[in-house]
């Protein structure tokens, strides 16, 4: 017995040890790379439609969406645009300041008709990730064509619902593939909603009171693929969305494939009521106030036959 109790001891300080010193599971990063067509920073579904002729310029950022942080976006980045036909073309990217961080711009101009998808791969080492980013430019009416094309990023997703033209409250649906195609099978989606800086600070602190055990599962929405890489989600409230696939890598840097989906509003909005009053509610108020009235009429004038 006085063997055992010096063995057991050994042997729990061992299970200890090896606790510790055991690898934690990789998590998704909430850091994306931002693809954000359009003027400033107020970046809405309609900046990822262009006109023929037009040249479109892309910001690229890296931070969290949902709250608005922004970092310095790392400086291992490429870029590549696909257009309608198939062809790809590689994109400079210069680099500004916006917000106080380092970003990158590219641009290209829209020659053809169709969807042009803006792949951007980025090199995160300090969060040991590789981020493979794609938006979709979308140029014509009724020219959908391009949106589902394969790029060839090393982790990618494939769109099953067009990525634009849609309301808040549609469900996106896709595929996340490795470069040989296989299925990304059960593997961490993280989705997030893009806010500005003003908006992204408003929510947080809301849901820092409402939420005050777990805030940040209000950011981040979190989902699963099946077992062929397919995934789903409900997209329920106008913006710019990303979704990102992680493939974990023991050893080496995680590979995520992001999409970027645009939003809108629902269409077509509803009416306006009397007095200003929006949708259903306006009318039904409305109706009250005549079927009072009519009430009140018919009881003056009976009030007076009787009389």
């Amino acid at each position: 017995m006085r063997i055992l109790k010096p063995l057991i001891l050994m042997g729990a300080i061992l299970a200890l040890l090896l606790a510790f010193a055991a690898p934690v599971a990789a998590h998704p990063d909430p850091h994306f790379t931002m693809l954000l067509p359009g003027e400033d920073m107020d970046v809405t579904a309609d900046d990822y439609i262009a006109t023929l002729g037009e040249t479109k310029t892309v910001t690229i950022l890296w931070g969290h969406p949902y709250e608005h942080v922004l970092f310095d976006c790392p400086d291992t980045l490429e870029v590549q645009v696909r257009d309608p036909e198939g062809g790809i073309t590689t994109l400079d990217a210069s680099e500004t300041t916006l917000e106080g961080v380092k970003a990158y711009e590219v641009s290209f101009t829209v020659e053809e008709l169709g969807d042009y998808i803006v792949a951007a791969k980025l090199v995160a080492e300090d969060h040991g990730l590789i981020d493979y980013t794609k938006a979709v430019i979308h140029c014509g009416e009724e020219a959908w064509v391009g949106w589902d094309a394969v790029v060839g990023q090393e982790v990618e997703i494939i769109p099953y619902t067009r990525p634009y033209g849609l309301e808040e409250g549609f469900v996106f649906t896709g595929k996340a593939i490795l470069s040989d195609g296989t299925p990304l099978a059960e593997a961490t989606v993280e989705i997030e909603v893009y806010h500005t800086k003003s908006v992204g600070e408003e929510v947080v602190a809301e849901a820092e009171e409402m939420f005050p055990e777990d805030p940040p599962m209000m950011f981040t929405r979190v989902t699963t693929t099946n077992s062929l890489g397919e995934f789903a989600y409900t997209l329920d409230e106008p913006g710019v969305w990303f979704i990102g696939v992680t493939k974990e890598i023991e050893g080496g840097l995680d590979q995520r494939a992001v999409m970027v989906v645009p939003v809108y509003e629902a269409f077509p909005p509803e009416p306006e009521g009397p007095a200003g009053l929006a949708g259903g509610a306006g009318w039904a108020y409305a109706a009250l106030a005549i079927a009072v009235v009519a009430l009140i009429l018919g009881s003056i004038s009976l009030a007076r036959k009787r009389g």
